[in-house]
Formats: C-alpha cells, structure tokens, sequence
C-alpha cells in the first residue's frame, strides 16, 4: 500500500500520539499540529491526504481552521470533537467538514473512517482509466466519473471536498427532479435535521463556484428551487 501523508491537529498530545500510533500501524505519515494556528500553516502549505482536525482548541479553533482551509483547498477533513449536540455538528458541516467523529472515540473506529473518507474522496489511487469508467454520467458541459471519483467541466477537472461530489453526484443521478433541504441532508449527510438547513445551501454555492469557474453552464445546471429546495437541470 502507497504511504499516504494526514495531518492530525489537537491540542491534547496524548489524542495525537494514540491516533499516530493507530495511523502508522496502517502505514500512513502522519503530521502533528498542536494548535489552530501551526495545524492551518501545514494544512495550506504542504498535501494531505486527509486531516484530523480537533474543534476545541485554544486560539484560532477547528471550526475556523476548517473554514480557512476550505477557501483554498478541497482537503477531505474529519472533525474531531467532545460535543455531540446536533448544532455543533451542523456548524462543522457549514464550515466544510466532511465527516464527523465525538470523543471519546475508538482509534480503530477513526482508523476505518479515515480510510471511508479516502475511499470517498477519491484519494485513494485508482487504476480505472476515464474512458474504460463503467460508472459514468455525462452531460453536454460536464462528466462525472463515479469509479475514478473525477469531474469535469468542459474538459477540465474541478477539484471538489468528498461533501460537494457526493452532493453533486445525488443531483446529477436523478435529473430534473426537485430535493427539499430536509431531503438532501438526510440522503447526502446521513443525517436528519429539521431547523438550520444553511449545511445544504452553504455547500451548493461552494459547489457552483467551483464550476462556474471553468464552466458557467455546468455550473447553471445546479438550480435553485425558490421555496423548496434545488433541482439538476439538463435543459
């Protein structure tokens, strides 16, 4: 198995040796951060493949970090936390995490999570070449390659967090058809909440300014649904 590089951010040593310990045993690399601050630094100037990122840190906190983060980079992150509360979830959602784990935790759990989210994210090499992909969508602006985990707007490949794909890719499989908020949080987030619904409208504008800037209509085919919720539109 190729080495793959995570950075794991918390301000509590023994959390980031016990993860690094359980991390190395899998054959990753893993990188420590301390504190909000040195974990963004490392986050914006080196690759990862993933990070573990803790939300209660002194200073600058995860739910910051994350948000950061997300201005410049797809970088799959897992929230790392000690609140379970449904709002602190949500917020970690907005901010752009794409999965979400509360201490205390199993570090073989975290472990199987991490290598999910790669899994997800298309980190994970692929050997399944775009024009041999048995699971593909294509459009007249836009291909979505579900095997190698690719998209592309007018040829050109857009990087998106695992969060914006899978949304997109649930969109794209049924075109046309209208999806409430409630709706598309329950099948893209595995997750029901009925108050703040700003995690679904948070993540479609990241999504479409991410393909508006290499393609305005594929961009325009994710439609707003004034009083309901949003459609893929393939006209």
């Amino acid at each position: 198995m190729d080495n793959r590089k995570i950075l794991v951010v918390d301000d509590e040593e023994r959390i980031r040796r016990l993860l690094k310990m359980y991390l190395e045993r899998e054959d990753y690399i893993v990188d420590e951060a301390s504190d909000g601050e040195e974990g963004l630094e490392k986050a914006l100037t080196e690759d990862y493949e993933i990070i573990l990122l803790d939300v209660m840190m002194p200073g600058k906190d995860g739910l910051e970090v994350c948000k950061e983060i997300r201005e410049k980079k797809s970088t799959p992150i897992m929230m790392l936390t000690a609140k379970g509360e449904e709002i602190s979830r949500i917020h970690g959602f907005e901010a752009g995490t794409d999965d979400y784990i509360v201490k205390p935790f199993s570090p073989r759990e975290v472990v199987l999570r991490v290598k999910a989210l790669l899994r997800r994210s298309g980190n994970v090499q692929v050997s399944t070449q775009l024009n041999r992909s048995k699971d593909l969508i294509e459009f007249p602006h836009l291909i979505i390659d579900n095997d190698a985990h690719r998209v592309l707007a007018n040829k050109k490949e857009v990087s998106l967090t695992p969060k914006e794909y899978e949304l997109l890719l649930f969109l794209a499989k049924a075109p046309d058809k209208v999806f409430d908020r409630e709706e598309l949080l329950k099948e893209v987030w595995k997750y029901e909440f009925f108050g703040d619904l700003r995690t679904v409208d948070t993540h479609v504008k990241r999504l479409r300014e991410k393909l508006s800037k290499v393609s305005e209509e594929a961009a325009k085919m994710i439609v707003t649904v004034w009083g309901v919720g949003y459609k893929f539109d393939v006209q």
